[in-house]
């Protein structure tokens, strides 16, 4: 079972599982109401390298990316939820708009995004190559999201964001946006 720590403890951390030969990997998200989706992609993560960090962006960063009524859990829940799956190492709460600040305090060997991404497409990736990181995209297809599940909570079919795909109504019904 991981912990969550400050970024003070992270940095001391980081220092120890170097000089003892570990490689690192840095993983990131919002993971308000953890679903199968993220759960995957940390395991891919964790696949990666030594030691995994996942840094959890805070209720302030969560509301700025996903809007009114978010996020559903404080950042405290959803790093101590995050800290308990296999392979996490450390989790950090980070605030900032993205984690290129985090990424160069810790310089991790390998930064781990989600299937939503390519490569080229990381924010981040030009800072990760800066100081000789590599960039590695983790996970199964972006077929989970929090804002489904919250409206099939809701009661509402879902409103999936540009690109992703939603569940066939039925088996064997095709899907029209996978056509």
């Amino acid at each position: 079972m991981g912990i969550v720590v400050s970024e003070a403890e992270l940095v001391d951390a980081v220092a120890r599982e170097r000089t003892n030969g570990r490689t690192i990997a840095l993983a990131n998200g919002c993971f308000d109401l953890l679903h199968v989706g993220h759960i995957r992609y940390l395991q891919g993560a964790a696949a990666e390298a030594d030691r995994l960090i996942v840094a959890v962006n805070d209720d302030r960063s969560v509301a700025s990316l996903k809007g009114e009524g978010r996020p559903i859990l404080p950042s405290a829940d959803r790093a101590e939820l995050v800290a308990a799956v296999r392979g996490v190492d450390f989790v950090v709460v980070f605030g900032d708009p993205n984690v290129e600040r985090l990424l160069m305090l810790v310089k991790p060997d390998v930064h781990c995004k989600g299937t939503d991404y390519t490569v080229d497409s990381v924010p981040e990736r030009a800072v990760v190559s800066a100081y000789g990181g590599r960039t590695a995209i983790v996970g199964d297809a972006k077929h989970h999201a929090t804002r489904e599940l919250l409206a099939r909570i809701r009661g509402r079919p879902p409103n999936p964001e540009p690109g992703t795909r939603t569940p066939n109504p039925e088996p064997g019904t095709p899907n029209p946006k996978s056509l």
